[in-house]
């Protein structure tokens, strides 16, 4: 399982990769799931254009996830069994989350390891559209956040 971190260069002193890294991989061994994912933790024009062209919403967020292919679309192919996974990217706005992070009263590196746990859930197909897909993605971030010592994001 590999786990890529790329930290757009001004950034580099506000993120620690090795806390990044922990959280998606307690991400993946809470689902059981082997696969490879990158993060990218950049500004927020780059997140505000990707935002625009793949949501169709204007603006930065802090974190947009990309999946590399559903499973359903494989169109058969299948990796030898010793090779994990691609699952896809996460892309973090830097600047937008460190205002959010202020705004509620978290530091940041616990603001970056939750856009971690919450983007990696994305990678394996969580979502919050419904109220009841909202539900069950919180209540699995929650779990994997308590038991990295972080406090719970509020429903």
């Amino acid at each position: 399982m590999t786990i890529e971190i790329d930290v757009l260069e001004p950034y580099q002193e506000f993120v620690d990769s090795a806390r990044l890294k922990e959280a998606a991989r307690r991400v993946l061994a809470a689902e059981r799931v082997q696969g490879d994912l990158a993060i990218i933790v950049t500004d927020d024009e780059t997140v505000a254009d990707l935002n625009r062209r793949f949501l169709g919403k204007e603006g930065p967020t802090d974190v947009l996830s990309f999946p590399a292919q559903a499973p359903e679309a494989s169109d058969g192919f299948v990796l030898p069994p010793e090779e994990a996974p691609y699952l896809g990217d996460i892309l973090i706005a830097l600047p937008f989350t460190q205002r959010q992070a202020e705004r509620v009263g978290r530091p940041l590196e616990d603001e970056l390891a939750l856009l971690v746990v919450h983007g990696t859930l994305h990678l394996l197909g969580y979502d919050h559209a419904a109220e009841e897909e909202k539900a069950r993605m919180w209540a699995r971030q929650n779990a994997i956040l308590a038991e990295m010592g972080i406090p719970p994001l509020e429903t």
